[in-house]
């Protein structure tokens, strides 16, 4: 067990983010079991704590009698100050253990910017950070989560990927590693990774050589032996009702950022919207039944004691059987003050009877997110709202109490012009107006919320060149040129954060260079506004000789092979092209859950069926 004295706690902030003990954690003997595995989040405890896909696999493993699941975050600067002076190895919460004593250190990869604490934890943890250079006895590093659709910048630090949903595959890289510990781990890590390189939806980096073309493009994706599989497929839960959930997480002692119960309806979502990329990797739409989430709220209720739930997925509103659903869960909950919130509403699904209905116990501000200022662009990404749907909505809210809107926008979008950026500001306040028309009297409040579109891999624009840095500032002076009134407030996320996530969602194995200098220069915490080094990275660039906008800002050709094309979501890239094709000529796909099939290829492709319990 790693010492940690009161000294050390007494000059961090938070100390409850190290010392583990939570209500609802596992500890168990490590020697009674055969693997042990460390859940990593390459971010604070705050964040980390509060990723639902952790939770699930932390209870998954630990209702295995052979595995031990414990929990390690990234210590924020105060902390790993403390223990590189103290030399202090990074160590999990549950037994207090290095964590380079674990067979597996599994990162949860949400989020680009997270990925120079991946190589800070791993040096913290005295693990070599690159693969190559790890001994036998040291851990397997595995990546799972939404970057790893194109983890290929970090090929060189990891030993193998997970693709897909994680209930599926977790069991399967349990039983592998530990029948090889069985036999004597035969072959060595090689051995092992050979093992797990058969499963369905493992991808091994270093079984595979990347060569490119002499202006830099990638030419060939090649396995490197005739058993190793030329393109991975996701992992896909074919029934979300017969799959374990996280009906027991752990309670933190502080304030976390998701800070409730988080019951999670469905995944999928079939809106086809073009710049979504949890749209397409999270394909096709499966429902869990009503009488599961009744069960699994109430055994969270009884096993947390939170007072809120919190209906979660990519489109909460779109749950079929939704209306029916929060009506039973109030009349269950109401009279022990458990509220119900629903955290992301769709303005053409929108109901205010259904907001007045979850506000009953705790009320809160409205968000919408039309994402554009015009219904032009709005049909160029597909988000299937209108004008009128908007104000609609919004004039319902007013109506009903509500004084107080979120609406969310991007900018930078393919074929975007100044006149649709300045229908962002337009918008805004025609809702300010509309209040003062149906109150008779000015008091609304508006705050727009935008951020900077990033090309995602899997997605319909993900051949589309991000505006440059330059560009998106010019459109952010703008936009807050035209904000006359004062009760709209704007806020926008940083432009160069969103260049180097671009570079990052679209780069190359070659970035891994990039990544190391920066780390070893400085950088970690890049997601976090007052630790990012912009700086640091782009002289980072300069070091390694890699230009950043070749990756953030080229337009791609269709016939380009991708850095992430022997990886696959599902969907067919004929069903991407046809896409964006529909995008230039700003022409809406329907909803195929509601209307025709839309031909994506992920059913027939996968062998997996959409789920719709039809309760409307």
């Amino acid at each position: 067990m790693v010492a940690l004295s009161p000294a050390i706690l007494n000059h961090v902030a938070k100390p409850a983010r190290y010392t583990g003990n939570e209500w609802n954690s596992v500890v168990k003997d490590p020697a009674a079991v055969i693997v042990n595995f460390a859940l990593a989040m390459p971010d604070v405890y705050e964040v980390g704590m509060s990723n639902l896909g952790l939770k699930i696999l932390y209870q998954i493993l630990n209702n295995r009698s052979d595995t031990a699941a414990e929990r390690v975050y990234a210590p924020w600067v105060d902390m790993e100050r403390e223990m590189r002076v103290g030399g202090i190895p990074l160590f999990t919460l549950e037994s207090r253990r290095p964590v380079a004593d674990f067979d597996v250190v599994g990162f949860s990869l949400q989020y680009e910017l997270s990925y120079t604490n991946v190589l800070n934890m791993l040096d913290l943890a005295g693990i070599p950070v690159l693969a190559r250079e790890r001994n036998e006895r040291q851990p397997l590093v595995a990546c799972g989560g939404p970057c790893v659709f194109n983890p290929e910048p970090m090929a060189d630090f990891t030993d193998f990927f997970v693709l897909g949903e994680g209930e599926e595959v977790i069991k399967e890289t349990v039983e592998v590693i530990a029948a090889w510990k069985k036999r004597g781990k035969p072959g060595g890590k090689e051995g092992v990774l050979k093992d797990l390189a058969r499963l369905n939806g493992i991808y091994i980096p270093a079984f595979y050589d990347v060569s490119y073309h002499s202006d830099g493009r990638v030419s060939m994706v090649k396995p490197l032996s005739p058993e190793v599989k030329p393109v991975i497929s996701k992992r896909v839960v074919r029934d979300m009702d017969a799959v374990d959930f996280a009906t027991k997480p752990i309670v933190p002692y502080i304030e976390i950022v998701h800070n409730r119960i988080m019951l999670e309806l469905f995944r999928g979502c079939t809106r086809g919207c073009r710049f979504c990329q949890a749209g397409t990797i999270y394909r096709p739409v499966r429902e869990r039944k009503m009488e599961t989430l009744l069960a699994h709220a109430q055994e969270l209720v009884d096993n947390t004691g939170y007072n809120e739930i919190s209906l979660v997925s990519l489109s909460s509103a779109d749950y079929s059987c939704l209306s029916d659903l929060i009506h039973s869960l109030i009349d269950r909950f109401k009279d022990q003050g458990v509220s119900i919130s629903l955290p992301s509403l769709r303005i053409d699904s929108f109901s205010i009877e259904l907001a007045k209905q979850v506000q009953q116990v705790r009320k809160s501000g409205l968000t919408f997110a039309p994402e554009a200022g015009t219904q032009r662009m709005r049909n160029v990404i597909n988000k299937g709202v209108t004008h009128e749907d908007l104000l609609t909505a919004v004039g319902a809210a007013f109506c009903a109490g509500w004084s107080s809107v979120k609406l969310y926008f991007m900018i930078g979008l393919p074929t975007e012009t100044d006149e649709d950026v300045s229908g962002i500001a337009n918008l805004a306040q025609e809702v300010m107006n509309l209040y003062k028309e149906i109150k008779g009297r000015r008091g609304a409040k508006v705050t727009i919320s935008v951020s900077s579109f990033v090309p995602k891999p899997h997605t319909p624009f993900q051949w589309f060149g991000q505006n440059p840095v330059e560009e998106i500032e010019r459109k952010q002076r703008l936009l807050r040129s035209l904000i006359k009134d004062r009760n709209i407030t704007l806020n926008w996320h940083d432009a160069r954060t969103s260049f180097l996530e671009g570079v990052f969602s679209r780069g190359d194995r070659r970035l891994g260079r990039v990544l190391y200098q920066a780390w070893q220069n400085g950088a970690r915490f890049d997601g976090w506004s007052e630790h990012f080094k912009f700086d640091v990275w782009m002289e980072a660039f300069v070091a390694t000789g890699i230009d950043p906008a070749f990756y953030a800002n080229r337009e791609r050709q269709f016939d380009e092979i991708l850095p992430w094309d022997h990886l696959s979501s599902g969907v067919d890239k004929s069903f991407l092209v046809r896409e964006y094709g529909q995008a230039l000529s700003e022409s809406v796909t329907k909803d195929c859950r509601r209307d025709l099939c839309a031909d994506c290829g992920v059913c027939p492709g996968l062998g997996v069926d959409p789920v719709d319990w039809g309760c409307r």
